[in-house]
């Protein structure tokens, strides 16, 4: 498949998804988006394929969703519109259920709708230098891609607060500080550590990987109680143990 806004790569059993308009700072549209979903649907129907990595070209990430396509769209109450909307909400339920891990490689700017779609991603590796934010506020806008959620999860309810009241910006270095990415490290040295990561994830059983991003998602969604129970009582189909094991010793 053919893509204009992004790129689509695989090597070593790694996808790399790019967000590829840098001359607009990767600022998303619709058609981008959709793009994106279609990448990611080939990346989880490819058997070679371990893990998703996502970044984007050029000096940023994804500066947010492009203004200029709400131009001639009316904004009532914040709301950016469904036309805007279900393409995001489509692309991270996707996201998140693949049994595939998803990792952001936040090489830049990364700001308001590009964040609430990065806070889904399993993993977000950041060049201490980028610069991230929730910019709704600033732009009389409200969310509804999850930021609500999903950034209080991260950093703590009163970080997020003041985050999003006050629209400010921060780096990745204080990202990593305050638990919104994993980890930050110089932009020279960011490849080489998102490697490391997917490297790792590609040594691993597809299958024990599968079942732990499954039953991640499910102790986030409940009680610890409902999500033993989960864990004890859901099978999941992983066929490289005997081999695995096998080469032991």
């Amino acid at each position: 498949m053919e893509f204009d806004q992004i790129r689509y790569e695989v090597a070593g059993g790694v996808s790399t998804i790019t967000l590829n308009r840098p001359n607009a700072l990767n600022a998303l549209t619709v058609q981008m988006m959709t793009e994106w979903y279609e990448a990611m649907k080939i990346a989880i129907a490819d058997d070679e394929v371990r893990c998703i990595v996502v970044t984007g070209e050029g000096r940023a990430f994804c500066a947010g969703l492009d203004l200029k396509e709400m131009r001639d769209r009316k904004v009532d109450a914040g709301y950016v519109g469904n036309v805007v909307d279900q393409p995001a909400l489509n692309l991270i339920e996707l996201s998140e259920q693949c049994a595939k891990p998803v990792i952001g490689k936040i090489n830049g700017f990364c700001f308001t709708g590009a964040l609430e779609l990065a806070l889904t991603f399993d993993f977000i590796v950041v060049a201490e230098e980028a610069k991230l934010g929730d910019t709704h506020a600033k732009w009389g806008l409200r969310p509804t891609w999850g930021m609500s959620a999903r950034l209080a999860d991260a950093v703590g309810v009163r970080k997020a607060r003041e985050l999003s009241y006050t629209a400010r910006t921060f780096t990745g270095k204080q990202a990593a500080e305050w638990g919104l990415a994993n980890n930050a490290v110089p932009l020279e040295k960011l490849d080489e550590t998102v490697r490391e990561i997917t490297d790792g994830i590609a040594s691993c059983s597809p299958g024990s990987v599968a079942a732990f991003k499954d039953l991640y998602a499910q102790g986030l969604s409940g009680s610890v109680t409902a999500a033993l129970d989960y864990e004890t009582n859901t099978e999941y189909e992983i066929t490289d143990t005997a081999e695995r094991l096998g080469s032991f010793g």
